[in-house]
């Protein structure tokens, strides 16, 4: 929220520096990069954008062919690119420290339904479910004499026998998992007893409310910022 939320520099750059500080701190930094990779493409595109075709934009820096580079689009490119950043840090942070299962079981002890707590579990969990399945299929479809590396050509080629597979195990896994719910009483009546508490100290607890508070404030700063220019 500050990174996106808080116009200008300051905002977003101390989000990415405590962000990336944690990330070493943590012993993740290897893990995070792939995270960082991932967002390059995005990164590229933006300034790329912004910074030959940002509207109403005159002070031109250069030009390429028809496109002119901009200051203004420049600054434009770079404050979007740190937002970005700094937000695909933090959830980087979050879903390398914390594992599915435990923020899971501490929502729910919390007061969170049992719908919410599984939807919760299985949005995070879908992507790398997909990931794996669609690696097993792979390696099994090549030792069946699949030719999935090559050309253009070949690739896409290889995309119905692969895809296939992966689409029917994952309707297959939905129902499995259904009855499986079913079998636990996963729609019966009362609250659940949470087997596991993790430790959460009063320190703790007083960092939480401080960066809630803390963000709330600076976006109810900033929306007032915002509302004073208002004619």
């Amino acid at each position: 929220m500050i990174a996106f939320a808080v116009r200008g520099w300051t905002a977003p750059l101390v989000v990415l520096v405590v962000m990336l500080a944690l990330v070493v701190w943590a012993g993740v930094f290897r893990r995070y990069l792939p995270y960082l990779a991932a967002t390059a493409l995005l990164l590229v595109s933006i300034m790329l954008v912004n910074t030959f075709l940002y509207p109403d934009a005159t002070d031109v820096l250069f030009s390429v062919g028809p496109f002119n580079a901009t200051g203004t689009g420049l600054t434009a490119a770079s404050q979007a690119a740190l937002r970005v950043l700094a937000f695909a840090t933090s959830v980087a942070l979050f879903a390398l420290t914390t594992r599915t299962d435990e923020l899971v079981d501490d929502l729910e002890r919390r007061g969170l339904g049992r719908r919410a707590s599984f939807i919760i579990q299985t949005a995070i969990g879908t992507v790398p479910r997909l990931t794996e399945r669609a690696r097993e299929i792979t390696e099994s479809q090549r030792s069946r004499g699949l030719n999935t590396e090559g050309g253009l050509l070949a690739r896409v080629r290889g995309l119905v026998p692969l895809a296939g597979p992966l689409v029917l195990s994952s309707l297959t896994e939905v129902e499995q998992r259904t009855m499986a719910l079913e079998a636990r009483a996963f729609t019966a009546p009362g609250k659940r007893t949470v087997l596991r508490a993790y430790p959460d100290s009063g320190a703790q607890r007083a960092l939480r409310w401080l960066l809630f508070l803390g963000t709330i404030g600076l976006v109810a700063a900033e929306l007032a910022g915002l509302l004073a220019w208002l004619p």
